[in-house]
């Protein structure tokens, strides 16, 4: 099974940062947000990623690749668990890069990975700012699938004021770990929504939903939406979901929750814990 991974957006929330360095770069202490959601899949047994990619996300392409010249230099200077984690990643993975020329949305950059995937085989759709911590959504998912053969997505639970940022279902619970989803919509008001259920970024498609894709129409915000081809999907097949805890969630997709997310990894860290509670103490005792 192979994974589309989009990440050809501008990033233009995290202006200026982003006008020479991808949002999907930007570090969670020392790591890039776009290593979390490639390790998720490698640890799935996910090899072989399709990155759907921009003019100026060629820092994603050179982080993947071998670097000889640090690898020399981390040998020489006898940096063996620098060189290790540096090999892991680029050796380990099987990036495939396809160019999307136009941003026509999220539904438009996963066609465009089509060619690649494949038109028989199931494949997994992972967002590039999304990251989740303390599960592996994606094993999770394929384990679905292979119950019942049919397209899985990961939803969680966002308070009912929130509806609006996300695609939201309507689903029916048929076990204790598993939902059925009767419908989806992209982005509706609090008063329009089916439910509080939010796509979170993680996607399992059988290749029907390619059709589907290729008939999706713009809609909100005039682009093509992943979420009106799923809804044109359930017409024709069962869609199988799943629940994320809330605080599993990270997105690092606005400047307040990357900070979150940053601020959570880094207080896990025995290198930089002590320092820094004792650093956040002292400037909200200041504030």
């Amino acid at each position: 099974m192979k994974a589309v991974v989009p990440v050809a957006g501008w990033g233009t929330r995290f202006l200026p940062a982003t006008k020479a360095m991808p949002k999907e770069m930007l570090p969670i202490v020392d790591k890039p947000v776009i290593q979390y959601i490639v390790e998720e899949l490698l640890d799935a047994g996910i090899y072989d990623i399709v990155f759907v990619t921009g003019r100026h996300k060629r820092a994603i392409e050179d982080h993947f690749d071998i670097n000889p010249d640090l690898e020399l230099h981390l040998e020489k200077a006898g940096k063996k668990e620098l060189l290790e984690m540096v090999r892991r990643i680029s050796h380990l993975v099987n990036p495939i890069f396809i160019r999307q020329k136009e941003q026509k949305g999220l539904g438009h950059a996963v066609l465009t990975a089509r060619p690649a995937i494949g038109e028989t085989e199931p494949f997994i759709v992972s967002l590039g700012d999304i990251v989740i911590k303390g599960i592996n959504s994606v094993r999770r998912m394929v384990d679905i699938y292979n119950r019942y053969g049919k397209s899985v997505i990961a939803l969680f639970q966002v308070p009912r004021e929130e509806v609006s940022k996300y695609g939201i279902a309507r689903v029916r619970r048929i076990d204790e770990h598993t939902l059925l989803v009767e419908d989806i919509v992209e982005k509706p008001s609090p008063e329009e929504a089916p439910s509080n259920y939010a796509v979170v970024g993680r996607y399992l498609f059988t290749p029907s939903l390619w059709s589907k894709l290729e008939k999706t129409k713009p809609g909100k915000g005039g682009e093509i939406q992943l979420t009106d081809a799923i809804r044109e999907l359930l017409r024709e097949e069962a869609v199988y979901a799943f629940e994320v805890p809330y605080e599993a969630v990270f997105d690092t997709g606005n400047k307040l929750d990357y900070l979150k997310t940053v601020i959570t990894f880094a207080l896990e860290r025995e290198d930089l814990r002590e320092e820094l509670i004792k650093f956040i103490k002292e400037k909200v005792e200041n504030l």
